[in-house]
């Protein structure tokens, strides 16, 4: 989100990523549906338009959440709720954890450095 809000203090570092990442990206849908609100939110409803159509054109790989990361996703949910750890959050990490990925672009260091995903000690953070 930080990207497509040019006031947002990690907007040229999160610009840069993008445009420097030679990785595809996997995006959860979840996560498409929090970061376009809160463009709308934060912006407007053109801004938020704008901002799904870079995504149509982007090069990234959406994923459908199936049943097992929605067991997987209330159960961190459950095991995190000091955090509390939300649904977007949890799709993000049950995602990686089905497909074994091991980087996750966020700007979120406090969710992701406490969470201990199944299949490596830590993710990566990225940017």
């Amino acid at each position: 989100m930080a990207a497509a809000i040019r006031r947002d203090p990690d907007h040229d570092r999160c610009v840069t990523f993008f445009e420097e990442v030679s990785e595809p990206l996997v995006i959860p849908q979840l996560v498409i549906t929090e970061a376009a609100h809160l463009v709308d939110r934060i912006l407007s409803a053109s801004a938020e338009a704008s901002c799904i159509r870079e995504l149509a054109d982007a090069v990234v790989s959406f994923h459908c959440n199936d049943p097992r990361d929605l067991h997987r996703m209330a159960d961190l949910m459950d095991t995190y709720a000091d955090l509390p750890l939300g649904t977007v959050d949890a799709a993000v990490i049950a995602t990686a954890e089905r497909l074994g990925v091991t980087k996750i672009a966020t700007l979120d260091r406090r969710h992701f450095t406490v969470v201990r995903p199944t299949h490596v000690p830590s993710f990566e953070l990225l940017p």
